[in-house]
């Protein structure tokens, strides 16, 4: 089992927790980190980009000049492609980019994320998130003692904790989720993690299985 050591709010250590070696001391697989966060990302693209084709462009159908007698090649419709102003040919219609990833995979990733992040000392676990009020600056006094700097993701318990909830949002770099919240992506995405006592000891129960 892997040990983490346990802090108070006041960065004081407090204990000592036992989280399992299959999520907190598993192999870094890179190529799962990648495919995790490219997954993601794909999920995130609006696919809204959009050309109108002949049919959709302002204009008359009307035939410009007879078919033949003239010189001038022939031509049906002031909206072709081949025109100014005409319709766009093969162009970009609103589509979904996201896709499946196998479950394997993201849990497989999870545990990678979480294993690289001790690892490299950039996450900690606080025995509890009891804050004395909601204040914004209350949240950023936590977070400066716990020398939790640029960007935090905080990680807590699917119990509801009002104080935390409306002392961190206006903290810009950071984010508060649950522990059935937490991607790849955002474990990456944010230099330092912090997870209550609660949330490690579900995350490694979770994600052992």
């Amino acid at each position: 089992m892997a040990k983490v050591d346990v802090f108070d709010l006041n960065n004081n250590k407090v204990g000592e927790l036992e989280l399992a070696d299959a999520v907190f001391n598993a192999p870094v697989n890179e190529h799962l980190l990648y495919e995790s966060v490219r997954h993601h990302l794909a999920g995130q693209r609006s696919g809204t980009a959009k050309t109108k084709v002949r049919s959709e462009v302002a204009g008359s159908g009307k035939k410009l000049w007879r078919q033949k007698g003239t010189g001038r090649a022939r031509m049906g419709s002031i909206r072709s492609p081949v025109w100014r102003h005409g319709g766009t040919t093969h162009g970009p219609v609103p589509r979904d980019y996201s896709y499946r990833l196998n479950r394997k995979m993201v849990l497989g990733a999870l545990r990678s994320a979480l294993t690289a992040k001790l690892r490299d000392g950039e996450l900690k676990v606080v025995s509890g998130w009891t804050l004395a009020d909601h204040k914004t600056r209350t949240m950023a006094g936590v977070l400066r003692r716990l020398q939790a700097d640029r960007t935090v993701l905080l990680v807590n318990a699917p119990e509801a904790n009002r104080n935390l909830e409306l002392g961190s949002r206006n903290l810009p770099g950071v984010k508060l989720v649950a522990t059935r919240e937490v991607t790849t992506y955002d474990l990456l995405a944010h230099k330092t993690v912090l997870l209550s006592e609660a949330a490690a000891k579900k995350l490694s129960e979770a994600l052992a299985q």
